[in-house]
């Protein structure tokens, strides 16, 4: 290769580094995706099926641009969902506004016809995940928003159970008081921020789906390749679907906020479900 072709190769590539640099920066952050899938559910009663459970998780409030959050959250209330599940990490400790962010965000939050439910994750305990004081106040301030938090707790949802487990990393995470209330005659669904709870001996024979988040898709994901950095024990546990093998079925939503921005081949995601009878 001759000199003047080195400097006009190494100008291209230079170039197309540059452009992917801005997309992950600029363009995907913000690019949201609803996605569609089916939920079939044991037991579920004759008047859910067909019902819609939309998922939303990760908001980050306090590092995510405010303006896509609200606006995101319109798009999805203009579904009109049945069930609204927002499975952890309200806020990110990241700039001291995450309190005031969460608050003002949720006054546009995405509302369930027939019930509204959150759960906390990791970040809603604070920048070290180990203060109940910051759990506490999240906590009201999204039960202030009409937002019915589970921690550790059961709902009946129209004859539907769904079970809050608290978060793996938080100092509440208390499953046997979440799992002892699981009754097998019923149709129930858990959520559980970090899908790395799955894997321990926790769950009283539960058959069903579990619904997460927490890993983000990992943000960045080469093409034909798994996502280089990814915060939990088991790699598998990455987005979307996971068959358990065990009669339990994993679902990872990659986030609608970040605690960085930057995403690479990972949209943003809102998840809806379509209910219907196993």
């Amino acid at each position: 290769m001759n000199r003047r072709k080195f400097v006009k190769t190494a100008g291209l590539l230079t170039g197309a580094a540059a452009l992917t640099g801005l997309y992950a920066w600029q363009v995907e952050p913000g690019w949201l995706e609803f996605v569609k899938h089916k939920i079939f559910i044991n037991k579920l009663p004759p008047h859910l099926w067909g019902k819609t459970l939309m998922q939303i998780s990760d908001i980050h409030a306090g590092a995510v641009d405010k303006n896509y959050l609200v606006d995101s959250l319109q798009k999805a209330n203009a579904l009109e969902p049945d069930i609204v599940v927002y499975t952890g990490d309200f806020i990110t400790d990241n700039n001291g506004n995450e309190f005031k962010d969460i608050a003002d965000v949720l006054t546009h939050k995405t509302t369930g016809k027939l019930a509204t439910i959150g759960i906390l994750g990791n970040h809603d305990y604070g920048p070290d995940w180990q203060q109940a004081e910051i759990a506490e106040k999240v906590t009201q301030l999204v039960h202030n928003a009409g937002i019915k938090v589970l921690r550790n707790e059961i709902l009946d949802v129209e004859g539907l159970n769904i079970i809050g487990i608290d978060d793996l990393w938080g100092m509440n995470f208390k499953p046997g008081e979440a799992m002892d209330q699981y009754h097998p005659g019923a149709a129930n669904l858990v959520l559980c921020h970090n899908p790395d709870a799955c894997d321990l001996d926790i769950w009283n024979g539960y058959k069903g789906w579990i619904l997460s988040g927490h890993t983000h898709g990992g943000q960045v994901k080469p093409p034909f390749l798994p996502p280089p950095v990814i915060p939990v024990s088991n790699r598998k546990y990455t987005a979307g679907k996971i068959d358990l093998q065990d009669g339990r079925t994993l679902y990872i939503n990659r986030a609608l906020g970040y605690k960085w921005k930057i995403r690479f081949n990972v949209r943003p995601e809102i998840t809806v479900f379509e209910m219907q009878p196993a």
